[in-house]
């Protein structure tokens, strides 16, 4: 069963049709033929066992006949809100965190920013997040959401118990990252940094500064570190 081809739908009934993109990645690449076993995921945590009853020309039916819930899914609520980076490091970070096993991932512009998202880009990093979860065998693949500026990106975290701020502004880590329990909220810049302004107001919102060392790291690698250390501190790695 750990090995079956899984697919991402948006509902789950006792037949279920695959269509569009995953569809033309089942028959074109992974070339699923009829009666092949597979897994079918709608994002709420259970993997539907399911045998490929027909295939047609845009589409193919599923007949779903187990299910349980993944074993790969984190227990505790973590969302990563990082600023929007040039290139493809937007991809690297909502890749890696898809794998560590966040459910939320929230891009935004910060006033120092100097990459710019469009539709096409943000699909592009809701694609990335399921081609991810697929490979680390999850059953959510995470949405990946854009807010125009910091204080719009903080309001995702209105209703998580830990709100993490990483900011060079920081000499010192508010909280211990080793012990840490409940729904949990981090904050990433993007390559300028974050402004003053930007820094007082996470902190007049209770987000605590995280302080990662004497290094200055790239803004992609202390989204990376930051949710592993959160994750580690979680027991859910």
């Amino acid at each position: 069963m750990a090995d079956l081809r899984r697919f991402f739908v948006d509902k789950i009934e006792d037949f279920v049709t695959v269509s569009d993109e995953e569809f033309r990645h089942a028959i074109n690449v992974l070339r699923i033929k009829e009666g092949d076993d597979i897994i079918l995921c709608d994002n709420s945590g259970y993997e539907y066992f399911a045998k490929v009853d027909k295939i047609n020309k845009k589409d193919f039916i599923a007949s779903v006949y187990d299910k349980k819930f993944s074993e790969t899914e984190t227990q505790e609520d973590v969302i990563l809100i990082c600023g929007y980076l040039k290139g493809d490091k937007t991809e690297l970070v909502v890749q890696k965190a898809t794998e560590l096993g966040v459910k939320k991932i929230v891009v935004f512009s910060s006033e120092f920013s100097s990459a710019y998202i469009n539709d096409n880009k943000l699909s592009r990093l809701n694609k990335v997040a399921v081609e991810a979860s697929k490979q680390c065998k999850r059953a959510i693949a995470p949405s990946v959401e854009y807010a125009k500026d910091l204080e719009s990106a903080l309001s995702f975290a209105n209703n998580y118990k830990n709100k993490f701020f990483a900011c060079e502004f920081a000499d010192e880590t508010e909280v211990d990252l080793k012990n840490i329990d409940g729904s949990t909220a981090i904050v990433v810049g993007s390559e300028g940094g974050f402004s003053q302004k930007e820094f007082e107001l996470a902190k007049s919102l209770q987000f605590k500064t995280v302080y990662l060392g004497k290094r200055i790291l790239r803004a992609e690698t202390c989204s990376i570190i930051l949710t592993a250390l959160v994750m580690s501190g979680l027991s859910e790695l």
